[in-house]
């Protein structure tokens, strides 16, 4: 593929949707009693946001399509089973973080890995707000870091979920997503340094 995964993503991208937390916790309840318009509503609202992360997961825009299709699908057959409405973006990051891992497993057949100890950096639980040149920036570099922490980091800073929501979208301890995102950090410290201090 000679092209980036980001131009790929813009030269097939679907229109430009709603912002995730633009779905409301009446929406989700409407979706759940049937309101066709509801549901659609919801499924425009996370696409976007959904096929980013699935795109990043495994750098591959093309099977990132299909992925996001099969996310969509079961979004659509497992909202009912959503207890807690206003969860809705973890618990649709839960299942796409899943489903992206599945299938690039099943074409990689390899793990990303971390180390076991790395000091716990992230202090404040709901800090992160992110201006768009500096988040243009973090994805170009958060892209380059090893999928595990890369996931967590976009996860917490780029789509802006609580520590708890991102390690329920993981389905990892508090403490493992802590981890993740601080080593993230401080590849991300180590790459940024050189190219500050010219």
């Amino acid at each position: 593929m000679t092209a980036t995964l980001r131009e790929a993503r813009h030269a097939t991208a679907p229109m430009r949707r709603s912002p995730v937390d633009d779905v409301s916790a009446t929406a989700v309840v409407r979706a759940q009693l049937g309101d066709i318009a509801a549901l659609d509503a919801i499924l425009r609202s996370v696409q976007d946001a959904v096929y980013d992360h699935i795109a990043y997961i495994m750098r591959d825009a093309d099977a990132a399509k299909d992925v996001l299709q099969t996310v969509l699908l079961t979004v659509c057959r497992r909202l009912i089973q959503l207890q807690d409405p206003r969860l809705l973006r973890a618990w649709v990051f839960r299942i796409a973080t899943r489903a992206a891992v599945r299938a690039g497993r099943r074409a990689r057949r390899h793990e990303a890995s971390i180390p076991d100890e790395v000091p716990d950096l992230t202090t404040n639980d709901r800090e992160p707000v992110v201006d768009d040149e500096l988040a243009t920036l973090l994805r170009q570099l958060v892209d380059n870091l090893p999928p595990a922490c890369g996931v967590a980091v976009r996860l917490r800073y780029l789509e802006e979920l609580s520590l708890a929501e991102v390690a329920d979208a993981l389905d990892v301890p508090v403490g493992t997503v802590k981890s993740r995102i601080a080593y993230g950090i401080e590849l991300l410290r180590r790459r940024v340094s050189p190219v500050s201090s010219r």
